[in-house]
């Protein structure tokens, strides 16, 4: 491994560690020329993943741009990092384990979200809106209707959709 200091290639691991629920292993290493200590990354290479997008174009599948999306729909949450790496680390691995090696990202999204559904409310609602391009406040309560039929049906949720199907006033009525 070469010394990202003196370009050194040789080194000796001081200390290894697994990391990402076992998908890769952390190493410390020592600079045999320089003593600069580094740490490397050792994961497991994976035949590449096609992501077909919406306008047909085809990228390879980008594990930083996913967890990108779900931290931003995680924000103020509570929702724990390490969780998150979880999260994307499921995903990736179900797409892995598929003999077809394309995939579209309306799946990915899909997967995303019955994730998020069990994790997150909030985070659900707000990944959705962003993936499945919400235009208005009906898309919106449509969702939160799936939520409240197909979820766990809190009492918060009742109470922000319930005025909506009666067309009486509503929180979101303020709008």
């Amino acid at each position: 491994m070469q010394c990202p200091l003196c370009q050194y290639t040789d080194s000796r691991v001081l200390e290894s560690r697994s990391t990402e629920a076992g998908q890769s292993i952390r190493r410390r290493r020592e600079c045999l020329k320089c003593n600069h200590r580094f740490t490397t990354y050792e994961r497991i290479e994976f035949v590449p993943i096609t992501v077909i997008k919406r306008g047909g174009q085809r990228d390879s599948f980008d594990r930083s741009k996913l967890i990108r999306g779900i931290v931003r729909a995680c924000e103020k949450t509570g929702i724990p990092q390490g969780t998150l790496e979880v999260l994307v680390d499921e995903i990736e691995a179900e797409l892995q384990q598929r003999i077809v090696r394309e995939v579209t990202s309306q799946e990915i999204g899909e997967l995303v979200l019955q994730r998020l559904q069990s994790l997150s409310e909030v985070a659900y609602i707000r990944f959705a809106s962003v993936y499945r391009q919400f235009q208005g406040i009906r898309d919106f309560v449509d969702t939160l209707n799936h939520l409240r039929s197909h979820g766990s049906g809190t009492e918060e949720e009742t109470k922000l959709t319930a005025p909506l199907e009666n067309n009486q006033p509503s929180l979101f009525s303020a709008w």
